[in-house]
């Protein structure tokens, strides 16, 4: 079994900044990828940021500059450093990692975090 635990959301003011952390851990054979989606009210899932083993990066076109993805594959850790937060960054935010488990590869979730931007 493989879980995905995110902290780090809150409340904060517009400029303002917030790091989310996200731990994987079970019995994980590699972690091919994590990164960090989100969703707004009435709005679909959208991806964040990724990062894969290598350590390449994909950011969202409005994350660029913003936010920077980092992830420390000895630990199964992934951390999103968000900066300039604006009220359009609110969301539930969530971690996602391609991983396998036994001889298997799959997506999982964590249950999400609430990252809220308002004065």
């Amino acid at each position: 079994q493989v879980q995905l635990v995110e902290s780090g959301g809150g409340l904060v003011q517009p400029g303002g900044s917030l790091r989310l952390s996200c731990a994987a851990s079970g019995s994980i054979f590699t972690i091919y990828a994590m990164g960090w989606y989100r969703q707004a009210p009435g709005k679909q899932r959208e991806l964040v940021a990724s990062i894969t083993i290598g350590g390449s990066t994909t950011y969202a076109d409005a994350m660029k500059g913003r936010f920077t993805i980092s992830r420390d594959n000895a630990k199964n850790t992934v951390d999103l450093q968000m900066n300039s937060l604006s009220p359009d960054d609110t969301a539930v935010y969530y971690c996602h990692g391609l991983i396998q488990y036994g001889l298997t590869v799959d997506d999982y979730w964590g249950q999400g975090t609430q990252v809220t931007v308002s004065s």
